[in-house]
């Protein structure tokens, strides 16, 4: 009864597996990393987007570089009861004015707007830098989740359909009474096993997949990863020390440089508002033809406001608090930098260190004894239960090479993304 119920278990999981495992994309493509790159630059929505971030505060630039326009100002005499006339403004006996004024502005104001404004150019700028150093990094992280849950999954493909032809043999023999019950559950049950993880890794690999696709701007197309030697074997880490590494830090990330900047930009505006709180000057002339004490006359006009009740007092103190809340932003900013650069070193030391104490040649070991294992079955020179767990054994030994594998890579990623630049030209 209960091998019955196993494989009465077995069976209904295997069919819920094999109908929960997505349909994958119509068209499949293979892609390297620096395609992945390439189109990723050409695509991403996010990227195109910021772009045009920058190019509006360079029209901005182009905005605050221009001179207030001059004003004119004409009125004339819509009704002379003397003459009997509806807008008289003849030489002869009408009356018009004419007056043309332009603002001056005084204390540097338009400099100052000039300047902020191209900081405003640079800090869009640098965040389009961060945005695209997050991005590539999401990028680059999801290449390699795929390519070593890709080795994995391909792994199974080389035990399950063995297996699957040894469980009908053994289902037949079974039925002949060659074999007992009990052997031939007991390789129904690993088949069924490995098959549900091997759907477990097919959900996360759709799940990478989606991630993937949306980076790359094509939900139509099944990406398969392909990456060579070069990409996966790193230059060596010895050139490294963890005090260059911050100092490059210091040098690229484009963080560091959006605070730098936004520190620049609260002193340029605390600039401004106090240059604001002086008032501007406005010059004009005007001609009355016969409104004045004398037929055409001819003025010069002078107008300033007088800074009785404003100064603009509230916004230079607003901008003078941003400053000192800036330089504690920047300060943080910087400690951050490094403790990230320092912690993603050590990931990356930690990991090296223990792929490079595993002997090269035990996994092509692995890989050569899979075949003869399920021949010396067979031919039964080794029993039921070191088939088993030799086939349990290559299947973790695999799954975890390759997460480790792949932890290494992550590790790198997180240090080129720590210290904002690519080390190792991969």
């Amino acid at each position: 009864m209960k091998y019955k119920a196993l494989k009465h278990v077995c069976f209904t999981g295997l069919i819920v597996l094999c109908t929960t495992v997505p349909v994958l994309a119509q068209d499949t493509a293979h892609i390297t990393l620096p395609e992945a790159e390439k189109r990723f630059l050409q695509k991403n929505l996010s990227l195109l987007a910021e772009q045009y971030n920058i190019e509006i505060t360079k029209a901005q630039v182009i905005q605050a570089r221009l001179f207030n326009n001059p004003t004119l100002a004409l009125s004339g005499n819509l009704y002379d009861p003397d003459q009997k006339k509806v807008f008289n403004v003849s030489n002869s006996n009408g009356q018009y004015d004419i007056a043309l004024q332009q603002m001056i502005r005084l204390a540097g104001k338009r400099n100052k707007e000039v300047k902020l404004a191209e900081t405003a150019t640079r800090l869009s700028e640098n965040k389009f830098s961060e945005l695209l150093r997050a991005l590539r990094y999401s990028l680059r992280s999801s290449f390699y989740n795929l390519y070593y849950l890709q080795q994995s999954i391909s792994a199974y493909d080389k035990q399950v359909p063995a297996l699957e032809k040894l469980n009908n043999a053994y289902s037949t023999l079974q039925a002949k009474g060659i074999v007992s019950l009990k052997d031939a559950v007991r390789i129904k049950s690993l088949l069924y096993s490995l098959k549900a993880e091997q759907a477990s890794l097919q959900n996360q690999l759709n799940d990478e997949q989606a991630s993937f696709e949306l980076l790359l701007q094509s939900n139509k197309t099944y990406f398969i990863t392909d990456a060579d030697k070069s990409d996966l074997s790193p230059a060596s880490l010895d050139q490294f020390t963890l005090q260059s590494l911050v100092d490059t830090a210091y040098a690229n990330r484009s963080d560091l440089k959006l605070s730098e900047n936004s520190m620049l930009y609260n002193q340029q505006n605390y600039n401004l508002q106090k240059a604001l709180a002086s008032p501007d000057l406005t010059v004009g002339a005007e001609f009355d033809k016969r409104g004045s004490f004398v037929n055409n006359a001819s003025f010069i006009t002078v107008a300033m406001d007088l800074p009785f009740f404003n100064r603009n007092q509230g916004n230079i103190k607003a901008a003078k608090i941003n400053i000192a809340q800036g330089k504690i932003i920047a300060d943080q900013q910087k400690q951050s930098v490094e403790n990230d650069v320092q912690a993603a070193w050590s990931k990356v030391l930690n990991t090296d260190k223990m792929l490079h104490s595993i002997d090269p040649g035990f996994e092509n070991q692995f890989e050569q004894l899979l075949d003869g294992v399920t021949d010396n079955f067979q031919k039964k020179n080794i029993s039921l239960v070191e088939f088993t767990d030799f086939y349990e054994s290559y299947k973790n030994n695999v799954l975890q090479l390759n997460q480790l594998k792949n932890d290494r890579m992550q590790a790198l990623e997180s240090l080129q993304f720590a210290i904002g630049k690519n080390l190792f030209n991969n």
